[in-house]
């Protein structure tokens, strides 16, 4: 693992983290967390100290196992902290492959952290708290490598005021004493720290199949009607996507939908996360629900080797709303596809889509391009190579990191043809290229009307 160049203050390439075990107590009438973070990693050059990245809390202990630093007699070890890093020292040099296991008590009031992308991590509201961490947010609520290539296990044990319901993976139990209920989750799928998540609030928890998944939608009593007809479309949704993707990466699927108004719905492993505002009741944001689920196949499970590569992440999911429209009876991917190419042929021609740049990367072009250039290869390699590319992708990289070359690569050879001249004309120069022919008759690419209905605004949010 080397330094993001998006990211570059953030993640320690000297060692990858196995399991992250958090131990959080949390009041939210003053917005105060104590947590103690176990952390089991090994490093992966000698070194003789790390550091994790902590915004905002205070680091107050750390202990090292017996036997959790190579063996050693474990106990208090040293730290410094800054305003972005806790950087612990060992004492001693460790080998290369070398594991570790520090144990740090750590607490102050949770905030989001002020970022060029806005504000990311734990954020109080109205009457709860929600955490939205990509890119760079998880360390405003525990220490960690935050880097999107070191993906890790997790447990979480969250203590929080009565009345109130926590989401945060697979759950475990649930046990009230003193007046204060803990939850305990478990999250065996490796996870990046920014899909790390957890949410509280005065929810109604309800499960539902969503197509021999098992499905949970946690909400606000009073939205019930809303999350129901607007999440009736869910289960179909489902079947169609492990149909064009390959089988659900994960082993369950939740919704969280809050009281207060989002700015943008929000993808964590095994987690869509919607405002009030998303969910109206009549389907208008539907393509938004068929983002965030699309983003457990691209994104959470195949994750991002690193930041420039967020078009696999986000162009994919964007393509999925095209995918969802033309099988639910909406417009075709091809109308889909017409209709934002010529919105993006009159935004300026300035962005790369294999490297956009750190002010550019949640750009909306990168969403719509993202697409359009899977749009593109699939009127050039047809359905059947093109949904055979995705299926291998997910199943091939599925649980890892993958980059930009990886998918260049893995679709050469999935088509068996040349494909250099295609992918440099989309990903590495800025104009944007024509859309191929669409082949007559082909199966859901057919040339359809662009109508008003279809949205080509290319500053219309796009998901996460």
């Amino acid at each position: 693992m080397s330094p993001d160049d998006y990211t570059p203050h953030s993640g320690d390439r000297r060692y990858r983290v196995e399991h992250y075990d958090l131990t959080i107590d949390y009041r939210l009438s003053t917005n105060r967390l104590d947590a103690v973070a176990v952390v089991h990693g090994r490093v992966v050059e000698p070194t003789k100290s790390v550091s994790f990245d902590l915004v905002g809390l205070r680091a107050t202990k750390v202990q090292a196992a017996r036997g959790g630093v190579a063996g050693g007699k474990g106990g208090r070890i040293g730290f410094t902290q800054t305003d972005r890093k806790l950087k612990v020292a060992f004492g001693r040099e460790l080998s290369a492959g070398d594991p570790f296991e520090l144990t740090i008590a750590y607490g102050g009031a949770p905030r989001p952290r002020r970022t060029r992308w806005g504000t990311l991590g734990w954020e109080e509201l109205e009457d709860g708290a929600i955490v939205a961490s990509q890119p760079i947010g998880a360390p405003s609520w525990f220490p960690c490598n935050d880097h999107p290539s070191d993906k890790a296990t997790y447990r979480f044990t969250v203590t929080t005021d009565p009345g109130y319901t926590v989401a945060a993976a697979e759950p475990i139990s649930t046990a009230t004493k003193g007046g204060r209920t803990t939850w305990v989750f478990e999250r065996s799928a490796p996870t990046p720290t920014y899909l790390a998540t957890v949410q509280i609030g005065k929810y109604v928890a309800r499960g539902m199949d969503v197509a021999g998944v098992e499905g949970q939608v946690l909400h606000p009593a009073a939205l019930a009607g809303r999350v129901d007809a607007d999440l009736a479309p869910l289960p179909r949704m489902m079947g169609v996507f492990t149909e064009a993707f390959g089988d659900y990466p994960l082993p369950s699927y939740r919704l969280v939908v809050t009281a207060d108004d989002l700015e943008i719905p929000l993808e964590a492993q095994g987690m869509g996360v919607f405002g009030a505002n998303h969910i109206d009741g009549r389907g208008s944001l539907e393509r938004l629900i068929a983002h965030e689920l699309a983003h457990q196949w691209f994104g959470n499970s195949v994750g991002v080797a690193r930041w420039r590569d967020i078009w696999l992440n986000e162009g994919f999911a964007c393509y999925a709303e095209w995918i969802w429209s033309e099988r639910s009876g909406g417009h075709t991917a091809q109308a889909k596809a017409l209709g934002h190419w010529a919105a993006l042929a009159a935004e300026p021609q300035d962005l790369v889509l294999s490297d956009p740049g750190p002010e550019l990367m949640f750009d909306d072009r990168v969403y719509k391009r993202g697409a359009l250039l899977l749009h593109a290869l699939r009127l050039t390699v047809g359905d059947d190579v093109f949904f055979r590319i995705l299926r291998t992708w997910t199943q091939r990289f599925g649980g890892g990191t993958a980059a930009t070359e990886d998918f260049r690569v893995l679709a050469a050879s999935v088509a068996g043809r040349r494909l250099e001249a295609f992918f440099d004309a989309w990903l590495d120069a800025p104009a944007l290229p024509a859309l191929p022919e669409a082949p007559e008759g082909a199966a859901g690419i057919e040339p359809a009307p662009v109508t008003q209905a279809l949205n080509v605004n290319p500053r219309a949010a796009s998901g996460d």
